[in-house]
């Protein structure tokens, strides 16, 4: 399976990290340039800074157009394609769950990420390799740094922007409702800044563990934005009450022990 790397190019230490990470994988990958504050116009960013229930920075909008550039090369490639932020930490069980999945049909996207949120999953699953387990995963707003995505779905989130406009990335991809979307048990993949929650030894320096991208405005948001997202709250609520009646709201799991060498 093709994997993308998205990356700052001067982020140095996180590229040699990866580099590191997945040649002890036996991964092959490719990095995807990602798109900095600095290549965004003016016009860019005050087309999309009020897409979403609050004004977005434009590191925001940076980190979306990187993704945006992801999916596009999916549907360029037409096939799954695994995608990774630069600061994707994985298990060693990563290889082994790329190869179950190449061949899996009826599927958008497959999410490999845990960030210690609670999701809304499947009461069950379908058993995989490596002791792990495939969920429907029906909500999860908590990161965007590891998913294998499909051509179908890439297609539907380009097809949910000019619908909705865009959001941070994450939010985007959960906004998308017709995508059909799965979560990995035990999760093989997180953030290094998650480290710390999981008791698992950071691999690089702290300063490289935090973002690698500075945003240079915080815009505020007035009442416009107040009662948007007073309403995407409703919204929020009433899809939750409705999920409950047919899966449950947890803790995603992980395996320790894989992140170890």
């Amino acid at each position: 399976m093709d994997i993308l790397i998205i990356s700052l190019p001067n982020a140095k230490e996180r590229r040699d990290f990866q580099q590191n990470q997945l040649s002890k994988l036996g991964l092959e990958f490719e990095f995807l340039d990602a798109t900095s504050i600095h290549d965004l116009n003016e016009a860019t960013y005050k087309k999309h800074y009020q897409d979403w229930q609050r004004p977005l920075k434009t590191t925001e909008v940076a980190c979306y157009y990187s993704h945006r550039r992801a999916w596009n090369r999916v549907i360029q490639f037409n096939k799954p394609v695994l995608i990774l932020e630069d600061d994707a930490l994985l298990s060693k069980y990563v290889p082994e769950l790329l190869k179950d999945f190449a061949d899996k049909e009826n599927t958008d996207l497959i999410n490999l990420e845990n960030r210690a949120r609670k999701k809304f999953v499947s009461r069950s699953g379908e058993s995989i390799t490596c002791n792990s387990k495939l969920l429907r995963l029906y909500q999860d707003r908590t990161g965007a740094a590891g998913y294998i995505l499909w051509p179908s779905g890439a297609k539907k989130l380009i097809q949910c922007e000019e619908k909705k406009g865009i959001a941070l990335a994450d939010a985007h991809i959960t906004a998308c409702n017709n995508l059909i979307v799965y979560q990995v048990e035990p999760s093989p993949i997180i953030q290094l800044d998650h480290c710390k929650y999981y008791d698992i030894k950071n691999p690089i320096s702290n300063n490289a563990s935090d973002s690698s991208v500075s945003s240079h405005n915080n815009p505020k948001g007035g009442v416009f934005f107040w009662l948007r997202r007073i309403y995407s709250q409703v919204k929020l609520g009433i899809r939750q009450l409705f999920l409950v009646t047919f899966s449950t709201r947890r803790y995603i799991k992980i395996d320790k022990k894989g992140f170890y060498d």
